[in-house]
């Protein structure tokens, strides 16, 4: 450490801080603010492979170094939303909850840190310019490891670009990792210097070749805006029911009962309220919000028809076995002549000593029957299970309140009417190589239920509606959203979010989409690109063991 420049050190906290600007960081993400993407990584690159204080290029251990701090700040920015769901809503001690996002962004720096090791390698054996080509291949090979290692994707790096309607064509094909690619790329141009042979009228051809394609980009980018359906074939009802957790439920008052909260949610699936809905992302200042006049009375609402009606993942103690909650939602999809998704608690009760329980969604035909349960396979860590408990003997009954939830093994799909619908819950919406396979089992449209209460007022649930968007485009797939406490919305398979409810409101939305029945490259191969990219990564890594020091 002792050789690291202190100019590297600024460079890489730099690299930090811009990597975080083009992700959401309390509200929705303004558009300008994903330019910083475009340079964000250039700091950090810049810094492994500039020399050291003897000026030899950095060792491995250095460039990890450097890379680490990069990565550190990073996560703490991206991720600070940890320590109000720890010690707000989880109910952990303000000391414990900041450790848990200390030791959070400690454990996964260690990626950017393995970025760092691999520049590092290269810089030592090749020059410059080859190590700078390299670097997207070793960003995406990367990304692909934080996925499958940890299971933690959350915001890989071209999920900032999308609300961009040029880049965002190449997700059916690469998924969000062509998109990382390009911006790596872009990044690594920045640094790169070309050498050619000077002639008269050199400088002045790169310079209008450059201005050339910032142009046709610009025009490109205008002109390739995002399709708009004309139209709508099937409407969709997203019951928002607003159930406040940790802290936030002490405000708002004493908890419904289960009656109330099925007469309630009931009520809200057959007559979606006049409130306020929005054209676009909430909270945005683009965004148009409107407001029905309400209605005069109870007596004059009429029923309004749905082709299906979707409860949202929550804290609402539902039990699949529950006798009254299974008459409450078959006596709701007879009365509303359309399916329903509902998420609740599944149970095995063949399971000894005692059932097992699911984070479930529960598909209910319009006759009233129960069809069909998927199970959430992907659980969270330390919110619906504690990975390996053994070890963490010491916490005491610090994890006695989480969750018990076993995972499920198999994906489903629910069919009726001709259609096919599959349903992903909360946090297995950042794993777009497990989505896919919905596609592939024959899902004509997505429907996503999920719990952000656990998230405030932060960026996370913002971060989370962008990569369900992503999920739309790498699928072309309508993406039906119901969530507890927003955003509850309604996203085309371009990634726009068509219509949407405020947050923290008990509502319903009801929505118009369309079902798609192509099958894009992406969700028929799968993360094929990353791949190419940790092959790409390896060989030139191995080629290192061949070559003198550069």
């Amino acid at each position: 450490m002792r050789n690291i420049p202190k100019h590297l050190w600024m460079l890489a906290i730099l690299s930090g801080i811009l990597q975080v600007l083009p992700f959401p960081i309390a509200g929705p993400l303004p558009a300008w603010r994903t330019i910083f993407c475009w340079f964000a990584l250039t700091p950090l690159l810049k810094a492994l492979t500039s020399p050291n204080s003897t000026g030899q290029p950095l060792t491995q251990i250095q460039g990890a170094i450097l890379a680490y701090t990069t990565g550190v700040i990073w996560y703490l920015g991206n991720c600070y939303w940890i320590y109000q769901t720890m010690h707000l809503y989880g109910g952990i001690a303000a000391p414990a909850a900041a450790g848990i996002l200390i030791l959070f962004c400690l454990y996964l720096g260690l990626y950017h840190a393995l970025f760092g090791a691999l520049i590092a390698a290269l810089r030592r054996t090749t020059s410059t310019p080859r190590t700078l080509l390299l670097s997207p291949f070793i960003w995406v090979a990367v990304e692909l490891a934080r996925a499958r290692i940890t299971g933690f994707p959350w915001d890989l790096l071209g999920i900032t670009q999308v609300d961009n309607p040029l880049l965002t064509r190449l997700a059916p094909i690469t998924g969000a990792y062509g998109l990382s690619f390009v911006i790596a790329a872009v990044n690594a141009l920045w640094l790169s210097r070309i050498t050619l042979k000077q002639r008269r009228y050199t400088r002045p051809a790169i310079t209008a070749a450059a201005v050339t394609i910032v142009l046709v980009y610009i025009i490109a980018l205008h002109r390739i805006q995002t399709p708009i359906q004309q139209g709508t074939d099937a409407y969709a009802t997203l019951v928002q029911q607003n159930i406040e957790v940790g802290a936030a439920a002490l405000a708002q008052g004493p908890p419904l009962t289960t009656t109330q909260k099925l007469s309630t949610y009931s009520a809200l699936s057959l007559f979606p309220p006049t409130a306020e809905t929005c054209y676009g992302i909430p909270e945005l200042t683009t965004t148009h919000c409107t407001s029905l006049p309400p209605t005069n009375s109870a007596a004059t609402r009429t029923l309004q028809p749905t082709n299906l009606i979707v409860w949202p993942e929550a804290p609402n103690g539902f039990l699949e076995q529950d006798p009254e909650f299974r008459q409450s939602i078959s006596h709701l999809a007879r009365t509303a002549q359309a399916p329903i998704i509902v998420g609740n608690i599944g149970t095995d009760q063949n399971s000894q000593p005692r059932p097992t329980l699911f984070n479930s969604a529960d598909f209910i035909d319009a006759n009233g029957t129960f069809t069909a349960r998927y199970d959430k396979m992907h659980l969270v860590p330390f919110g619906e299970y504690v990975p390996y408990k053994k070890l963490f003997f010491f916490a005491g009954s610090l994890l006695d309140d989480v969750g018990q939830f076993q995972p499920g093994t198999q994906r489903s799909t629910f069919h009726t009417a001709g259609h096919t619908y599959a349903t992903f819950i909360c946090y297995e919406s950042i794993f777009g190589d497990e989505i896919r396979h919905f596609e592939t089992l024959g899902a004509d449209v997505l429907v996503n239920i999920s719990d952000d209460g656990w998230y405030g007022d932060t960026s996370a649930a913002w971060e989370h509606l962008n990569m369900v968007r992503m999920r739309a485009i790498e699928n072309h797939r309508w993406v039906l959203r119901a969530t507890n406490t927003g955003v509850t919305s309604v996203v085309n398979p371009y990634g726009r979010v068509v219509l949407a409810a405020p947050r923290h409101i008990l509502t319903s939305l009801r929505a118009g989409f369309n079902y798609e029945h192509d099958t894009t490259f992406y969700a028929a191969h799968g993360d094929l690109f990353a791949y190419l990219c940790a092959l790409i990564t390896t060989l030139a890594l191995a080629s290192t063991q061949l070559r003198k020091p550069a």
